[in-house]
């Protein structure tokens, strides 16, 4: 049993890590949580909602791989490599797709509620 409690402790000492020291994991976070609110307050129905918290958590998920891959290549060398900075970009481009990813939910399943509010609110 000790040894999962240290487990869960050091899992959450690891996501306190990137959101203490990770400009985009602090973006990110803030930007998750503005969408589930709204999608709370929007009464979205649970397949939408299960599409918003999934793609807010894989963006989530994927900047605690990055930041990984960065601090582990930044372990393994210091000085300049082109392996060590393709292996940042690549994990870089990886949070990039799922943010892209993120986007078209948010698109997909606010926009025509969004629309919807817009048109109304032009009739006045």
């Amino acid at each position: 049993m000790e040894r999962l409690i240290r487990s869960f402790r050091n899992a959450f000492a690891g996501l306190s890590y990137c959101f203490a020291t990770q400009r985009n994991m602090a973006i990110h976070l803030a930007a998750g949580a503005v969408v589930l609110v709204l999608a709370f307050l929007l009464h979205l129905e649970r397949g939408e909602l299960f599409l918003v918290m999934t793609a807010v958590f894989a963006v989530l998920i994927a900047e605690t791989i990055n930041t990984a891959i960065e601090k582990t290549v930044d372990l393994v060398t210091q000085e300049r490599h082109k392996l060590a900075h393709i292996a940042k970009d690549v994990a870089a481009g990886a949070v990039l797709l799922t943010a892209f990813y993120a986007v078209l939910v948010g698109i997909l399943v606010f926009g025509p509620r969004l629309w919807e509010a817009l048109l109304k609110l032009s009739y006045f």
